[in-house]
């Protein structure tokens, strides 16, 4: 019963994650297109902020010297990697954004193995190798053309969220942290690099937002954000990470069906290709990653941020 709900659990992160390129894709639509992309980015982390303040408050998580000074860097490259994103999600759509950005799941793996020196098998470039055909193919569009801004912009978010993803491993594995105290500390740093960068944009946002923006905004802040960062650290300390890895990786099918189901996206034949392919190749390429870990003396220390395709 408890491996089911585990499991139940770590789906609905993947669920949650990857509805939110259609509900941040929605959000900006309604609003001021690439113009609101601040307010909204601020307004989430703001929201995030305050729910995990009372996490901090309730659970007594530490907030030490290494919690700031591990949230300031972490933070700040966290930042980047949802700028990208959310400014990428408004210049394509909701399912290609959520196809590009689980490349995530080969590039972690490939940037720590840079940075450790311990090479991946021939058969994880391979599969690497694939991926980049059904990139290729995704963005053609149903014909070979340039891909879109968008397009590249979460592209270049799923690079520098790979090495973000790999330095918290790298930090966690050698700094005691708490994650509740880390997490806090990382979304007050984007809201304040927010407000510093746009506060008239976020103080008009807020002032003018519809109630169905407002709900977008919540939805954001306390379900992509704050319930999938408490129920992934909750459930992957119950299970393997084998499993966790492979539950949390169908966030880029969960972020298709709502893309092709409720925005009415359409991949073309070409299209549907480039995702099948492109969807394949990272859950070969995850299974490859996780053999081979399994296999040397690092498999012990792996870092359950690494099993996420995504992220708070």
């Amino acid at each position: 019963m408890r491996d089911r709900r585990v499991d139940a659990l770590l789906l609905g992160v993947a669920v949650v994650w990857g509805s939110s390129y259609l509900a941040a894709k929605v959000l900006l639509d309604s609003s001021a297109g690439t113009g609101a992309v601040l307010p909204v980015l601020t307004l989430r982390y703001v929201g995030a902020a305050l729910a995990l303040a009372v996490v901090v408050v309730l659970t007594r998580a530490r907030v030490g010297r290494h919690e700031l000074r591990w949230g300031l860097v972490l933070g700040t490259s966290q930042v980047a990697v949802l700028l990208l994103e959310t400014y990428g999600v408004a210049g394509t759509t909701a399912t290609n954004a959520g196809l590009l950005i689980s490349t995530t799941i080969l590039l972690t793996p490939a940037v720590e193995g840079l940075w450790t020196r311990s090479w991946l098998p021939p058969s994880f470039f391979a599969a690497a190798l694939v991926a980049v055909v059904g990139v290729a193919l995704l963005v053609g569009g149903g014909g070979w053309r340039t891909p879109t801004a968008g397009d590249l912009l979460v592209l270049a978010a799923a690079v520098v969220r790979a090495c973000h993803v790999t330095a918290i491993g790298r930090v966690t594995r050698r700094v005691p942290l708490d994650l509740r105290g880390l997490t806090f500390v990382q979304t007050v740093v984007g809201a304040v690099v927010g407000l510093v960068l746009a506060p008239g944009a976020t103080t008009g946002f807020a002032t003018s937002a519809s109630a169905a923006q407002w709900a977008g905004l919540a939805y954001l802040a306390l379900g992509c954000s704050v319930f999938a960062f408490l129920a992934q650290s909750w459930a992957v300390r119950r299970t393997s990470a084998a499993r966790a890895s492979l539950l949390l990786g169908t966030e880029p099918l969960w972020a298709v069906l709502f893309g092709v189901a409720l925005a009415g996206d359409a991949l073309g034949l070409t299209g549907v290709l480039g995702a099948v392919l492109l969807l394949g190749a990272t859950a070969a390429g995850q299974r490859i990653e996780l053999r081979s870990a399994a296999r040397g003396p690092a498999a012990r220390e792996r870092p359950t941020a690494q099993l996420a395709g995504s992220e708070p």
